[in-house]
């Protein structure tokens, strides 16, 4: 006998008075970081992995960069969490600048760093997406793993798509990245599933010097 999965029946009352009110929720989350955010002023977003230890060279890496668009006059946003995110907030404590931490509610991983001096929590991952994009002037991604690639693909999407501005979209680290590029152009642009210009979306630097200096020639 084939045993059958079903779903479990809820009252459709009861379905659209918890969906009504997680509309609700979901408008309040908007509205407290955009509140929070309003006057932040340029800010870059940094990415990459809550698993990077703090001896790690990337670790490192990110906190000089971090430090150095402080220093440039740049917040800088992460994810809030510890790894690649804590060290871009370190490093913009450094400087005493700007330091900002978009944390998500999840059971693991995403512990908050000490190095905020602006956070906000979400539940939902698409709200937290839309303050990282809406306050930044360019992404910095170091290395990571799924949720740095998603927050890598979706953005380009979205700027290939022309649903938000054109901005920086830089990879730090040729070593870890250019397999991912190669693909994108054996591939990708290859099969025609991508146009030719779309490589030019991304930005390969080795260096904090010259993820700023790309940055700067974008806006000039």
């Amino acid at each position: 006998m084939t045993k059958k999965n079903h779903l479990p029946r809820y009252p459709i009352d009861d379905f659209k008075s918890g969906e009504s009110w997680r509309l609700f929720k979901i408008m309040g989350e908007f509205v407290e970081g955009i509140d929070t955010l309003h006057d932040l002023g340029p800010a870059v977003s940094i990415f990459g992995s809550a698993r990077t230890e703090e001896d790690h060279p990337d670790y490192r890496k990110a906190r000089a960069t971090a430090r150095l668009f402080s220093s440039s006059g740049y917040a800088v946003i992460t994810g809030g969490g510890p790894g690649i995110m804590e060290a871009a907030n370190k490093g913009a404590a450094d400087n005493d600048g700007e330091s900002v931490g978009l944390k998500i509610n999840l059971p693991f991983e995403e512990k908050g760093n000490p190095f905020l001096t602006t956070e906000v929590e979400f539940d939902y991952f698409f709200v937290r997406k839309v303050m990282f994009v809406k306050y930044a002037q360019a992404y910095i991604i170091m290395p990571g793993g799924l949720g740095t690639l998603d927050e890598l693909f979706e953005t380009l999407t979205l700027v290939q798509t022309g649903r938000i501005r054109n901005m920086p979209v830089i990879l730090m680290g040729t070593d870890f990245w250019a397999g991912l590029l190669d693909w994108i152009r054996d591939r990708l642009v290859s099969d025609r599933l991508i146009s030719p210009e779309d490589i030019d979306l991304f930005h390969l630097v080795d260096t904090p010097e010259a993820a700023l200096e790309v940055v700067q020639n974008f806006y000039n």
